[in-house]
């Protein structure tokens, strides 16, 4: 089983370093060198580093050290460590590629496969178990305050930066960069299947109580929890729950933390009537406390992970 994990973390880690170094590439070897921006805070640095020169990695970790700290409270210390590893990665792999000659000074070749090259790494990345932008996470807290979902919030604050952009550099360089933003979005979506904002999970499992009281405590996460019965394994519970692409990582390491025998299933969800993925911590709670029996398993599991955490 140890060895296992090993090797899981270490595939998960190569995934991440492979796909900073393809995003490093697509940013100093193809956008950079035409002024060319890409979304979220990526955008902001790459803003930032055209107007003051500062190294464009240093601007990018500076700018996302906030959220790694936000994701260690939000998605675990696993998470935030990759999270603050691709940081550190992004920083050094930049500038060292800062003074190598582009690949060609061709514009729309430097937007397509600078494109590409962006949409490659950054599924990669997150297919590893980390990210390289800190609005969605933002995004993430602002979904559950606010009627909005996570694609509007990532949305919004992408046309806000390319509009900003469009002041600064002109309407042509906000275009381009609309353009590499729509290429790099589709490429994502094939490397990384989990990338849409919200994802449905049903988990077939021994014992549903305990990792739904493990997925609440850690991810905020309610569950349905169903009786099921296997042709050849017998009782089993399934459970449904919805969760955001960034939790799915975590939800796979405690699933088979308490059952390396559960069947789990994932698929997209194209639309949510309802406020399941943006229920509130406060309407949590009360719908646990309205179920003793859980609710003791709950408080049991809390008072465990606290006690191991000292």
């Amino acid at each position: 089983m140890k060895n296992n994990k090993m090797v899981t973390s270490i595939l998960h880690y190569a995934m991440i370093t492979v796909g900073i170094m393809i995003y490093s590439i697509a940013l100093e070897m193809f956008l950079v060198p035409n002024s060319v921006l890409d979304g979220g805070l990526t955008g902001i640095a790459l803003m930032i580093n055209y107007k003051t020169g500062i190294l464009l990695g240093a601007v990018t970790f500076v700018l996302n050290f906030p959220f790694v700290l936000l994701g260690w409270r939000m998605l675990g210390k696993r998470f935030a460590f990759s999270y603050f590893y691709a940081m550190i990665l992004l920083t050094v792999c930049t500038a060292l590629l800062h003074d190598v000659s582009p690949i060609t000074d061709n514009e729309l070749l430097s937007i397509v496969f600078g494109g590409i090259l962006l949409g490659i790494g950054v599924g990669l990345v997150i297919k590893g178990g980390a990210c390289l932008d800190g609005t969605e996470l933002l995004a993430m807290i602002l979904s559950k305050k606010i009627p909005v979902s996570v694609g509007q919030v990532i949305l919004a604050t992408n046309l806000l930066i390319f509009s900003v952009s469009g002041f600064i550099f002109g309407i042509d360089r906000a275009l381009l960069s609309l353009l590499t933003y729509i290429i790099a979005s589709k490429l994502i979506d094939q490397v990384e299947t989990g990338f849409n904002e919200a994802k449905q999970t049903i988990i077939i499992c021994n014992d549903g109580t305990t990792i739904a009281s493990e997925i609440y405590a850690k991810l905020g996460r309610t569950m349905t929890i169903l009786d099921a019965h296997g042709l050849i394994s017998g009782k089993k519970d399934m459970m449904y729950c919805v969760i955001t692409r960034l939790e799915l990582m975590e939800l796979r390491r405690i699933v088979a933390k308490y059952d390396g025998s559960a069947f789990i299933t994932v698929s997209d969800i194209s639309e949510i009537i309802g406020n399941h993925i943006k229920q509130t911590s406060e309407q949590k709670t009360e719908e646990i406390a309205q179920r003793p029996d859980f609710r003791e398993t709950l408080e049991e599991e809390q008072k465990e992970l606290a006690e191991n955490h000292k």
